[in-house]
């Protein structure tokens, strides 16, 4: 890789990573990628999570209007260190939620 394209994937990073907020993110991803690309990302990380959940891939074509190659490449990045960081990231995210209404209901 050139020390320019180096330098200009850093730079990319490093402005994700300065985006603190999620309404700061979403505005970014929106304004940045098309609607497609946004859509197909997306997509992949819910490809991923319900993979992750053992849903049928069938269940999974239509439910996200999916073709069988598009889960396939995710299913062989499912154990990629990018894969699993995110499914960790949802995983946590979803046990907060559980946990909240739990909480929630406690104390009401």
């Amino acid at each position: 890789m050139q020390h320019l394209q180096r330098e200009i994937i850093n730079t990319f990073f490093q402005t994700l990573e300065d985006i603190k907020t999620k309404e700061d993110f979403r505005t970014f991803c929106k304004d940045f990628f098309s609607d497609k690309e946004l859509e197909t990302y997306v997509k992949r990380l819910a490809i991923a999570y319900w993979l992750k959940k053992k849903r049928s891939i069938q269940n999974i074509k239509t439910n996200l209007e999916v073709g069988t190659s598009e889960i396939e490449l995710v299913e062989k990045q499912l154990n990629t260190k990018g894969f699993k960081l995110a499914l960790q990231k949802m995983e946590a995210e979803e046990w907060a939620n559980v946990w909240s209404e739990k909480i929630k209901k406690l104390a009401s």
